[in-house]
């Protein structure tokens, strides 16, 4: 199976954690629109009181989850017998 999803999805979230280091996304609205591991922080506690480093790796790792579940759709499609 090719890896093509995931490693473009680890990419985007690679990028998305970058950008928001770098200072370009001051008040973090790209990491919260994109990041589900924000999303689901924010619902249960301050996302103040949570390690941003922790977060950035929870978000490459959910994209790197997304990428292969992408992957692994595409290899069962590819794998049907069609009548």
């Amino acid at each position: 199976m090719r890896h093509t999803i995931t490693i473009a999805c680890t990419l985007i979230g690679v990028a998305l954690c970058l950008f928001n280091v770098t200072g370009y996304d001051p008040h973090n609205l790209f990491l919260m629109m994109f990041s589900v591991p924000m999303w689901l922080v924010e619902l249960f506690t301050d996302i103040h009181r949570v390690n941003i480093w922790f977060m950035y790796a929870l978000t490459v790792l959910s994209w790197a989850l997304i990428g292969y579940l992408g992957d692994l759709g595409v290899a069962r499609i590819r794998t049907w017998k069609h009548l």
